[in-house]
């Protein structure tokens, strides 16, 4: 006899306490039975009714939104946005938590990682558990810094109007403004225009220059619109059966600046998305490797060169760089970018595969900036097995962070420092760049 379907508990509600921040922009808390419940728009200490959106009886754990504060938090201001909330827009975890505070959540989320996958206190990994702002983003509690330089719009199918998505949802919110958005993508006025026939929308504005672009994936048969914005921009599109970016009107691509140098970003390729990223994170990373003259360096997930350009300028007309990077059109970038230095290699392909190839057995420093998923440990094995005397790893996550460090810990080498940036403020995101070192016989 087939078991009966398990009861969906979507739509109850509990009067709760909130406990800790959980990775992934919720706390944690428990029913009255012991069931977890990871809430969302609530901050640690308050008491909230929460409503279940998603688990059923039985299940590991529940989601839900803190619908009604009880007992609020010290840390809690009024959203600032006018489309954050339970149900809402889901691009912001944070827009209800004074700045301080959301970089002190984020500072407890790294921190739980570390202790949970690497087995790693604050002090062991070279950090005092400070989450630092991106310059200009120090502003009072209640206003918004306009940092997101790159805004993918959901287009709502009924009406033609951009929004973006709700949370864990497909459904769109439609918006007439998103407060993070960078000033040179809301001059676009994008939410302002009929977009029927499309299924996105991203809009990015270049940091240090003017360009401006805006890419549209249509739904299978519609036609392009006539886009006719408020600022000079170029066109691309996503063909529906390949996946391809290509070029309706204007260049097909970006010009980024960092490090004193200019990028070409082609195709809606990766770029970090706040004005003052890049230059931090190359900062960072170059004050933890020390280049010398004449040295060896890997740059591993390279994108379109930005790590790569920044340790061949550092290492001179002796030193040699290799860059490994997946995406076709990322590797021409970077070929393009890097074309003033001689003795810089850029290869294409996954890096376990490619970097086992090259025949390369040594380096000096290397550089790896993985997707969220991590490294893994295979990678780390063979880049342990180099000798670098500094590796810089830079992460978007905190919990693949944590778990390749202690592969790398196998393999024989430590943290030194950590650094952590708030380059995404009001969403949970964070960026980490660890520098690692072997560890020296006897210790």
């Amino acid at each position: 006899m087939p078991a009966e379907p398990k009861k969906s508990l979507v739509g109850e509600e509990y009067e709760v306490e909130i406990g800790p921040v959980a990775h992934g922009g919720h706390c944690i808390a428990r029913t009255s039975e012991g069931q977890v419940l990871f809430v969302r728009h609530t901050l640690p200490g308050e008491r909230v009714v929460a409503r279940v959106t998603e688990g059923e009886e039985g299940a590991r754990f529940l989601r839900a939104d803190a619908v009604r504060i009880l007992e609020p938090s010290k840390d809690r201001i009024e959203a600032p946005c006018p489309y954050a909330g339970p149900g809402r827009c889901g691009g912001c975890d944070w827009q209800h938590a004074k700045p301080g505070a959301q970089r002190r959540l984020k500072g407890e989320v790294v921190a739980e990682q570390l202790k949970r996958l690497a087995g790693l206190t604050p002090e062991e990994a070279g950090w005092d558990g400070t989450v630092m702002p991106a310059e200009g983003d120090k502003l009072p509690a209640g206003q918004v810094p306009q940092w997101r330089t790159r805004v993918q719009y959901a287009v709502d199918p009924a009406t033609g109007k951009a929004g973006l998505r709700r949370h864990r949802s497909h459904e769109v919110e439609p918006i007439e403004h998103c407060m993070i958005a960078a000033q040179g993508v809301s001059e676009l006025g994008i939410e302002r225009r009929d977009w029927t026939g499309m299924e996105t929308v991203e809009a990015i504005a270049a940091t240090g220059s003017q360009d401006r672009q805006v890419i549209l994936t249509p739904r299978p048969g519609a036609r392009l619109p006539l886009v006719e914005l408020d600022k000079p921009v170029s066109v691309l599109r996503v063909d529906e059966k390949s996946g391809g970016v290509h070029r309706v009107h204007g260049r097909p691509f970006v010009r980024e600046r960092a490090d004193g140098r200019t990028h070409r970003v082609g195709g809606g390729g990766f770029w970090q998305v706040h004005p003052k990223a890049a230059d931090t994170l190359v900062t960072a990373v170059m004050q933890g490797l020390l280049p010398r003259k004449g040295e060896t360096a890997l740059d591993l997930y390279c994108g379109v060169g930005l790590f790569a350009g920044a340790l061949a300028d550092r290492l001179g007309d002796k030193g040699a760089v290799l860059g490994i990077e997946s995406g076709k059109r990322a590797v021409e970038d970077a070929r393009h970018n890097l074309a003033d230095f001689p003795r810089v290699r850029i290869e294409q392909g996954k890096v376990e595969s490619v970097l086992p190839r090259t025949g390369i057995t040594e380096a000096d420093l290397i550089v790896l900036d993985p997707p969220r998923s991590g490294a893994g440990r295979d990678t780390v094995s063979h880049l342990s097995s180099l000798g670098a005397r500094r590796i810089a790893y830079v992460a978007c996550d905190p919990a693949a962070l944590a778990r390749d460090l202690a592969y790398f810990r196998e393999h024989g080498y430590r943290v030194r420092t950590l650094r952590v940036f708030d380059l995404f403020p009001m969403t949970h995101h964070v960026e980490c760049v660890a520098i690692l070192e072997p560890v020296e016989k006897g210790r």
